[in-house]
């Protein structure tokens, strides 16, 4: 089967990536192979986080909008100050592409489509553009000639640039400096759960080992049949590697298992949330945590709680997760959403999955096999595509590796930056003070 590729050609492609500080463009759809149609649309883009669509005509302009917000097909208008239109003529020598913001972000667009208000992208479900300047104010003739109709239309996921080139001592500062927005907490607590031998602890061990400056193995690792973990684990990485201040602590739990009364209890995984469960408990899988235990927290504040929980899966077992343990990822996720903590997926042993990555570490987002693992975990667990970041771990190496740990530490980063937006999206301003 051949691989579906963007339309863009290299100077188009440098144009528009250049309005996004040179990021990159992952491509999700492709009107003429799936469709020109709003139904193939949403199959494909819905729920994936910031993308671009960009759209083609016989005129030579290359033009669409950018959202950094998800389409989940409320009927709704949507909110983001973030959104803008774009345009440029390949066969016009230009130095920029134009770019409109809306001039109310409060209607970037509707979520029912590719709908800007403005420019309606597969208008009545055909390879035409709906064009009318109101939110968006645009001459029509720079935007797309007005030429309405399509020769092309598809949709990119907008990915941050691994800065391969990148120092680890760079990397490991910024991370450094990252401080909590709540002055109540000094470490962001990072929950780990995964099925049996995901690498959760593996992670860990693996962040420790970059802070380190050496392979260090702390956390219990094997491939026993059932889960290694048996206690509530929180690890606190000590400074090291120049770094005086590691502002996150990441904790570990019981694995992930299909049967009753095995693994990680749901009744357990919520306590860990709300930060009732003190270090080193040891779980019991056929009764979760009482408010008697010796380790159980009555009266958490915001520091003990979780602020962001990291699903770690096995790339080379993602086709083969049972429909029980989706299920159970189901529930756990819901849980989350109640307390409306920020939620990512981790996708470790992506070199054992892929030749071309396991050759090469930088292969990774160029890797057709890992992107279409990548969109398989996001549709099965229900999470934006944006929040799948694939990882190497420190397994057998005796030596730490500069492209591992950018990965490592790319993830971190990314980690840090949801816990931000939990903490940004705290509304109750006692909580901000306790």
């Amino acid at each position: 089967m051949s691989t579906v590729t963007s339309s863009l050609n290299k100077r188009q492609k440098k144009k528009l990536c250049s309005l996004f500080n040179h990021a990159n463009l992952s491509l999700l759809f492709k009107a003429s192979v799936h469709g020109y149609n709003a139904n193939a649309f949403h199959q494909k883009c819905n729920m994936q986080g910031p993308t671009v669509i960009v759209a083609y005509n016989e005129s030579g302009y290359v033009f669409g909008a950018f959202t950094c917000k998800d389409f989940l097909q409320t009927n709704q208008n949507v909110v983001d100050d973030k959104a803008f239109l774009f345009s440029f003529n390949d066969k016009e020598i230009k130095e920029d592409p134009m770019r409109v913001l809306s001039g109310n972000p409060q209607y970037a667009f509707t979520d029912t489509g590719p709908d800007f208000g403005s420019l309606v992208f597969l208008y009545n479900n055909s390879a035409s553009v709906y064009s009318n300047p109101g939110t968006y104010q645009f001459d029509p003739q720079q935007m797309h000639g007005n030429d309405l109709q399509l020769t092309e239309c598809e949709v990119s996921l907008l990915t941050e640039n691994v800065q391969w080139n990148s120092e680890r001592k760079a990397l490991l500062s910024i991370i450094s400096g990252w401080k909590p927005s709540v002055s109540s907490v000094k470490q962001a607590r990072i929950l780990l759960v995964g099925p049996v031998g995901a690498g959760k602890s593996s992670f860990f061990n693996s962040i420790n080992s970059v802070f380190k400056g050496y392979v260090s193995s702390q956390a219990n690792t094997g491939t026993a049949g059932t889960s290694l973990t048996i206690q509530f684990r929180t690890y606190y990485i000590k400074p090291g590697s120049g770094v005086s201040h590691v502002p996150f602590t990441l904790c570990d739990s019981m694995g992930l298992e299909e049967g009753l009364n095995t693994g990680l209890d749901v009744d357990d995984f919520a306590s860990i949330l709300k930060g009732h469960i003190q270090d080193r408990y040891q779980f019991n899988p056929s009764m979760p945590i009482q408010p008697d235990s010796p380790h159980f927290h009555k009266s958490p504040g915001l520091k003990d709680k979780i602020h962001c929980v990291v699903y770690v899966i096995d790339t080379c077992k993602v086709k083969l997760l049972s429909d029980k343990m989706i299920e159970k990822f189901a529930v756990f996720r819901r849980k989350t959403n109640q307390l409306k903590i920020p939620q990512l997926v981790l996708l470790t042993k992506m070199d054992e999955a892929c030749p071309l990555v396991a050759g090469d570490l930088k292969n990774v987002y160029q890797s057709h096999y890992i992107n279409k693992v990548m969109q398989e975990v996001s549709a099965q667990l229900g999470v934006s595509l944006s929040a799948v970041v694939p990882v190497k771990n420190y397994c057998h190496e005796l030596e730490i590796d500069s492209q591992t740990d950018i990965l490592l530490l790319n993830a971190v980063v990314q980690m840090l930056r949801a816990t931000e937006g939990y903490f940004d999206d705290l509304y109750n301003p006692d909580e901000r003070s306790e």
